[in-house]
């Protein structure tokens, strides 16, 4: 993924550096205009890799997904449901969830849902539960407002969704790890997954459970 591409999936219509803000600076959201210019300075150091299961299981699925991505809500709401409860709540899969931002909304989910690390697949699960609903009809003021009521709903502290919401330096250092891991793994769309290394499109659960079931017997 170059950076021209990952530029257009954040904002297809911020064609220049002073353009390229994912929220005006009166919102009390960062201001995220030197993610794309600051690149590779940034320092990713910090950013949590989400995991879910065993750390010795015998299988890892890897997801790309974005939080206003219908396909991963589908996903996610469906054949992922099933997985954590025969698989990874078993002990045979690991899952590790990695971000896709394509847009605002998308990394202001993220931003929430990475607000306690804690509680992120539970955020992650209103997220894709209640899609629909929080995205409304597109208008950011709104969507921001919905994604602070599910941060509440979850358990989280208004000081503490003004802190994760507000936090410029972690908003770009996401970014740049989102370019890093999606270039590095030739990731393009969304849902996709890895299994053990192995790179798959979306795919229903019956397809999803024979593939699981041939690794573990490997």
């Amino acid at each position: 993924m170059n950076r021209r591409y990952a530029l257009g999936l954040i904002g297809a219509a911020a064609v220049t550096a002073g353009a390229f803000s994912l929220a005006p600076r009166s919102s009390g959201l960062a201001d995220f205009g030197a993610a794309y210019a600051a690149g590779d300075d940034v320092d990713t150091s910090a950013i949590r890799e989400m995991v879910m299961g065993a750390e010795d299981a015998p299988v890892t699925l890897m997801e790309y997904a974005s939080f206003t991505c219908p396909h991963c809500a589908n996903f996610n709401n469906g054949p992922l449901k099933k997985v954590k409860a025969e698989y990874i709540e078993t002990g045979k899969v690991k899952l590790i969830y990695r971000d896709v931002y394509f847009d605002r909304p998308g990394l202001w989910a993220a931003m929430i849902a990475r607000c306690d690390p804690n509680r992120f697949f539970g955020i992650s699960d209103l997220l894709y539960a209640d899609q629909h609903d929080w995205i409304g009809d597109g208008n950011l003021k709104t969507i921001e407002q919905n994604l602070r009521k599910i941060g509440l709903v979850a358990g989280l502290t208004q000081d503490q969704l003004n802190s994760c919401l507000s936090d410029g330096d972690k908003a770009q250092a996401l970014y740049t790890w989102f370019q890093q891991n999606a270039e590095a793994d030739d990731v393009s769309g969304t849902p996709t997954l890895f299994i053990n290394g192995e790179k798959y499109s979306n795919m229903t659960y019956e397809d999803l459970k024979e593939i699981l079931d041939q690794k573990l017997e490997m």
